[in-house]
């Protein structure tokens, strides 16, 4: 994990814990390197919930309630499916803030999905936000560090957000 990282890491869960909320997380191309990030701060265990690493359309659907109609318009790469991860990761925990990822890592991808493209939507209740990010062909491993960062700093916007 990089520095920034496990900054990113700790700030996020002590204002987590200033606020009495609780983390979880919905991950797709990370694999669960967020929660991964939150949960090798020793004494995360107070603010932090669950992940869900949902790589399959099935995962999504089965553990976060993703309807396969929407993956199937909008495939899993997309606003819409990652904004209804995060919501399912709320609705299926007893987080009050989640973050959910789901992009494409590499190699590959295609021009309408290019490698690099990761959409993140925070969730807490009553609010949902989306936001996409172009890494560029960075490579898998960079593109997945630059996911964790991003989600990480978007989760802590979402807390500091909260009453």
């Amino acid at each position: 994990m990089s520095p920034a990282a496990d900054r990113l890491a700790r700030d996020l869960l002590e204002a987590a814990r200033a606020r009495g909320v609780t983390l979880a997380t919905a991950e797709s191309c990370t694999g669960g390197l967020v929660a991964a990030a939150i949960t090798s701060v020793p004494g995360s265990s107070d603010a932090f919930d669950r992940g869900f690493v949902t790589y399959s359309y099935a995962s999504k659907t089965d553990l976060l309630g993703v309807r396969p109609a929407l993956l199937a318009a909008h495939g899993a790469v997309s606003a819409e499916v990652a904004r209804a991860m995060a919501e399912g990761a709320l609705a299926a925990s007893a987080a009050r803030a989640t973050v959910a990822v789901t992009g494409v890592a590499g190699p590959g991808g295609s021009e309408e999905k290019p490698e690099g493209l990761v959409w993140f939507a925070t969730a807490t209740p009553g609010d949902t936000r989306s936001e996409r990010r172009d890494f560029g062909p960075l490579g898998r491993a960079e593109v997945r560090a630059a996911s964790v960062e991003t989600a990480l700093a978007l989760l802590l916007q979402a807390v500091e957000g909260l009453p």
